[in-house]
């Protein structure tokens, strides 16, 4: 194969942004700038005994590329820089990622306590799915401490929560959620993805293991689909690293170069977005249509101390709820100019998803409810476009759809 980049020497010392540029870089013998895309499915060996000696471990070199490949390898290298991490292995998608890192650490008879705002399809997999093959759950209040103290149980394996929650933005106290996982020998997962690596360190704050749907920021441009575990060296390789060599939720090559050339972007994109997030935020706490706005950088919300230890800065995102209900949520959706509906995240356009049809449909009326999850919530992903512009085409809706006849003002 190539040789690593002749500078990897200094990469201790580099900062985030240069990590992202230059880590992990694997050159071939052509010394290509861009880094290359390893397009193949397997590999040849030298010799048989070559082949044999990776088989078995005793030397390094790739075998499959649904068990490494050196492209995979350089973005799984670049985000453990990032993240500060030890070890990665990157999955075909972000459910594939939260998947795998809860299946390949619990067996029939565990039990795993997670926070009850989740993503819909990650409530799926702790709530339903876990169930199926003799693994217990439990569904806790994430911002209350007791209930996570209260849940675990001497066969708890895991904790799971995402921090800031989707779509209502909670904020999470992971230093303390982690001293419960490990005072009862559990291990505590984190999805980072409204966070993003660049605001919020989960590691550092005692998290064992970080999940991310890289389709959202690390992407960030809306092309292909893309996860990531991380972990530490022990975890990755006990756990997770023969559970994804045989069962198989690969990435593909392709993807994993096109992840791993966003990531040279991911901090001029992060920070335009949260600073138009910000903006967006306050420009709509003061509009008459909107009932309450949820940004952890606000010091409104309800968890704005937490978010200021642990979060750098306040996130992409912004939920909002606006009179009217449904009606008035899919009136000012459908009065959006810039801003389109999309249930993505993440990407360098704005946009808007209205959760209690499309996100979290699934969840009875009663959970919704119970998460805050109301039929006028909004929940928008903040792009690159000029701010001013944006400010404007929300401002533009929401006086559009006060306007409309069939939305009556509720106290």
């Amino acid at each position: 194969m190539g040789t690593r980049d002749r500078s990897a020497a200094s990469k201790p010392a580099w900062r985030k942004a240069t990590q992202l540029v230059h880590g992990g870089t694997l050159r071939s013998e052509f010394g290509e700038t861009s880094e290359a895309l390893f397009l193949t499915q397997g590999f040849t060996y030298d010799t048989a005994e070559q082949a044999a000696a990776r088989f078995k471990g005793d030397a390094d070199g790739f075998i499959y590329s649904r068990f490494s490949n050196p492209t995979i390898a350089m973005f799984e290298e670049r985000m453990c820089a990032l993240e500060g991490a030890e070890a990665a292995r990157a999955t075909a998608t972000g459910m594939a990622a939260v998947t795998a890192s809860l299946l390949c650490q619990v067996s029939a008879g565990d039990h795993v306590v997670a926070a009850t705002a989740l993503f819909g399809s990650c409530r799926y997999v702790v709530e339903t799915l876990l169930p199926r093959f003799g693994v217990s759950s439990t569904l806790v209040d994430g911002t209350d401490l007791s209930a996570w103290q209260a849940a675990m149980r001497p066969e708890t394996k895991a904790l799971f929560l995402e921090s800031p929650t989707n779509p209502t933005l909670d904020v999470l106290d992971i230093e303390a959620i982690a001293d419960i996982a490990h005072a009862g020998g559990a291990k505590l997962v984190v999805d980072n993805v409204f966070a993003t690596p660049l605001w919020q360190s989960p590691l550092s704050l005692g998290a064992d293991v970080v999940v991310y749907s890289a389709t959202k920021h690390i992407d960030g441009q809306g092309r292909c689909l893309g996860g990531v575990v991380l972990s530490d060296a022990e975890w990755i390789n006990e756990n997770l690293h023969n559970f994804m060599r045989q069962t198989g939720p690969s990435i593909s090559p392709f993807n994993a170069w096109v992840l791993l050339k966003a990531l040279e972007t991911l901090p001029v994109r992060v920070a335009q977005q949260t600073a138009n997030a910000a903006r967006i935020a306050d420009a709509l706490a003061e509009h008459p249509f909107v009932r309450r706005v949820l940004y952890p950088g606000r010091a409104d919300h309800p968890q704005h101390a937490i978010a200021k230890r642990q979060m750098d800065k306040g996130s992409t995102m912004v939920a909002f709820e606006v009179e009217g209900g449904r009606r008035g949520a899919f009136d000012v959706s459908n009065a959006l100019q810039i801003v389109r509906i999309s249930n993505n995240l993440g990407d360098a356009k704005s946009l808007i998803t209205h959760p209690a049809t499309t996100t979290h449909q699934r969840l009875s009326d009663e959970d919704r409810a119970t998460l805050g999850i109301t039929e006028g919530l909004l929940r928008l992903s903040a792009g690159l476009e000029d701010a001013d512009d944006l400010v404007a085409d929300l401002s533009e809706a929401l006086d559009r759809a006060r306007r409309a006849p069939t939305i009556v003002s509720v106290a």
